[in-house]
């Protein structure tokens, strides 16, 4: 059989219409008979258009294969090694070759050095971190439980006093006292009540809120009058010679010439050196007292340790005397109870009762800090 004649293909319709689409036409009924048929008909097909093997181009095969197998495009491992390496540029090239030049750091963090820093920040939070027993164990309390396991209360802080709770009176405040024990006391006491007169009579003097004083008299008032009108005279006089005064100033202004602004800047630049050599000769100075210096410093430390140790002790003498300070009112101690010589009768049924039990145990929690001291308010009447 001949050939079938391909028709004309003079013109652009006729070129259009005279292609072929046999291989299209084949493509869309395999599509339809496979969709047909399902999966029956997978055992039927070849291995090569179900699987593919996907193997990286050898470079002995790349010549050879490279035409035909263009759909398999590998990166060699070369060149991904080269894409990921950290770009050196120009200048730090230059500045490796000398050892002894160090770059200077660009003060833009980059992106390398940001997850290098993330990762040492993780490491070390997952070495500070210990996992415990009962970590991963959440525990509830129930608020409102009956067994109470929630409800802590925070522990109150015990302060330490100093001061004991009962202090031993001396020897000589009792009812039948030691003839020496009791004169002790005794001017103690006495001691005690002088220096609290002593310090009300040196105290400072309360401002009066009335000030006395006297009427003026109308002659008086006169003699007022016009010494404030000699005053307003004198005002008057002085801002008139202070005017006379700038208009002579202003008259009297000289134009500076050019040698007495060369002096000026001559006379600016030797006291300039002048100051600077009298400081150059002061730093001098020290540089040669330097063992002084070294000395008055070693001074000045062991009068300051001294002076620490007073202060520990006076601190502490004085939170054995007295409370700190509570409230307004500052701690006062009570009187020394002490009996007057013709008191001492020397036996407890002649003894004078009173009542100074709850005064006495008021006084030493008040000392010890336990409740602020509070001043005795006296009833109106």
């Amino acid at each position: 059989m001949g050939k079938a004649s391909k028709g004309s293909r003079k013109g652009k319709k006729a070129w259009r219409a005279n292609i072929g689409t046999d291989d299209i036409d084949d493509f869309f009924e395999k599509q339809t008979r496979d969709a047909h048929a399902g999966t029956a008909a997978i055992p039927s097909l070849p291995s090569d258009s179900l699987f593919f093997v996907d193997k990286p181009a050898t470079s002995a095969s790349t010549s050879a294969a490279g035409a035909s197998d263009t759909t398999t495009k590998d990166i060699p491992v070369k060149r991904k090694i080269e894409k990921k390496r950290e770009k050196v540029l120009y200048h730090e090239s230059v500045l490796k070759r000398n050892p002894f030049v160090q770059p200077i750091p660009s003060s833009v963090p980059g992106k390398k050095d940001k997850k290098i820093k993330k990762k040492k920040l993780q490491e070390t939070q997952g070495e500070k971190s210990v996992p415990m027993e009962n970590d991963s164990v959440v525990k509830n309390f129930d608020i409102w439980a009956v067994d109470g396991k929630g409800d802590s209360k925070a522990k109150k802080r015990s302060t330490i006093s100093v001061i004991p709770a009962v202090e031993v009176e001396p020897a000589g405040c009792s009812f039948n006292p030691p003839f020496e024990a009791h004169q002790d006391s005794l001017a103690q006491a006495v001691a005690d009540e002088k220096r609290k007169e002593y310090m009300k009579e040196l105290g400072p003097t309360p401002v009066p809120l009335i000030v006395p004083g006297e009427a003026i008299a109308e002659e008086d008032k006169f003699f007022l009058d016009a010494g404030e009108d000699e005053d307003e005279d004198a005002a008057e006089n002085g801002d008139q010679d202070a005017d006379t005064s700038i208009g002579q100033r202003k008259n009297t202004t000289k134009r500076v010439t050019r040698v007495e602004m060369n002096r000026r800047a001559r006379r600016k630049e030797r006291l300039r050196a002048e100051a600077k050599a009298k400081k150059m000769e002061n730093i001098l100075k020290e540089i040669d007292s330097l063992p002084n210096i070294m000395d008055e410093i070693a001074k000045e430390d062991k009068e300051k340790e001294k002076r620490h140790k007073r202060r520990t002790v006076v601190k502490e003498e004085r939170r054995k005397s007295g409370p700190p300070r509570l409230g307004r009112h500052k701690f006062e101690p009570a009187p020394v109870q002490v009996l007057l010589t013709e008191e001492i009768s020397g036996s407890l049924r002649k003894l004078k009762g009173c009542c100074n039990l709850a005064r006495d145990r008021y006084k030493s929690i008040e000392k010890r800090g336990i409740l602020a001291p509070s001043k005795r308010i006296s009833k109106r009447r």
